[in-house]
């Protein structure tokens, strides 16, 4: 069965063929002598009944005779049979050209880009629709969280004040370093989620900082925390560095480790919270003796917690993962189930400034 481009190539050397015996009708026998006409779109020649050329324009070899149209690999033939005693003697009329599928394969290209443009098309169109509700959703929950974390700011702040204004007027109990230690948990929760919702849009402002004096000031922080698992934090802290970098960003990761640290250690264990400095480099070391990581390389992500039971929101990892790359930071996780973690954090070499 003939593809289309072979049909169209057929008729146009049929209406060509045209041409060619009408010049030929033309001639008149008194004139000196017969030009014979030349295409540059096809070739064509007179031929006798034995298909011996009488002139001939085709240079190419014709492998078989057959009246009619006929492909032979890249060549095309119309072969038209002539009446007899006509024509300067010749049986038929041979036309040659070659058969070129580039127009087809343009063709076909261009609806082929034209089927992909319209799916990418109707697919953006079907996205923003399907998307608008979920958009608008992402807006709401983002402005609750806003709204939220401005509300808890305030309550959080009066909790904290008036327990310090408690202890210095009275006599510390065990009650209130709960209600202290617990305040301390949720202002850490608390500090994630607002840097969690504002990073991307703050300009983190680098300054120098004394990392030793730092390090003490958070693990003092979090002593009243440990304490009631009855954790004991023992810290080898040597003068390490004055970093560049900055503060809001070192506190998230010192915090969420020593937090982490306390959270998934076992009650009457210790956490051993190390900062020395090796091959020109700061190294802060967190190693504890709790239930240990399982799939070390899930913690980093958003929202992943292997233990449920523990509480949290499964982000203070994730946003210690963005500083590291942002600051260059290594790290080295050493864990084993049920026995503990070891992090290694290796600071990348701090210039003089």
């Amino acid at each position: 069965m003939k593809n289309i481009h072979a049909i169209q190539n057929e008729l146009f050397l049929k209406e060509k063929s045209l041409l060619v015996i009408k010049a030929m009708q033309e001639y008149n026998q008194n004139d000196e002598y017969f030009e014979y006409p030349r295409f540059k779109s096809f070739k064509s020649g007179l031929y006798d009944e034995k298909f011996q050329p009488i002139f001939t324009l085709i240079d190419s070899k014709i492998n078989y005779f057959k009246d009619g149209y006929h492909l032979d690999g890249d060549n095309a033939y119309l072969i038209v049979k002539l009446p007899k005693e006509r024509y300067f003697g010749a049986k038929y009329l041979i036309l040659q050209n070659k058969i070129s599928f580039a127009a087809v394969y343009e063709k076909v290209l261009l609806i082929l880009l034209s089927i992909v443009v319209f799916v990418f098309v109707l697919s953006l169109l079907f996205l923003r629709m399907f998307a608008k509700p979920f958009q608008r959703m992402n807006r709401q929950l983002d402005n609750f969280i806003k709204d939220s974390m401005h509300e808890i700011n305030t309550p959080l702040s009066i909790i904290n004040v008036n327990i310090d204004l408690y202890n210095r007027k009275n006599e510390s109990n065990k009650y209130m370093q709960r209600m202290k230690a617990a305040a301390k948990v949720l202002s850490n929760i608390y500090n994630d989620m607002d840097y969690l919702i504002k990073h991307e849009r703050l300009d983190h402002e680098k300054k120098e900082i004394d990392f030793a004096a730092f390090l003490k000031e958070r693990i003092e922080y979090f002593s009243e925390v440990a304490s009631m698992k009855n954790i004991k934090i023992e810290s080898s802290i040597a003068d390490c560095a004055r970093l560049y970098m900055n503060d809001k960003q070192l506190q998230r990761l010192i915090d969420n480790n020593i937090s982490n640290a306390i959270k998934y250690s076992y009650e009457n264990s210790l956490i051993k919270i190390s900062l020395y400095k090796k091959d020109g480099r700061c190294h802060l070391s967190f190693l504890d003796f709790g239930v240990g990581i399982e799939k070390s390389e899930k913690i980093f992500s958003r929202y992943y917690r292997e233990n449920v039971s523990k509480g949290g929101f499964g982000i203070g990892l994730n946003i210690v993962k963005s500083i590291m790359d942002q600051e260059n930071i290594e790290l080295k996780i050493d864990s084993t189930p049920k026995q503990g973690s070891h992090f290694l954090y290796i600071f990348p070499p701090q210039k003089t400034y």
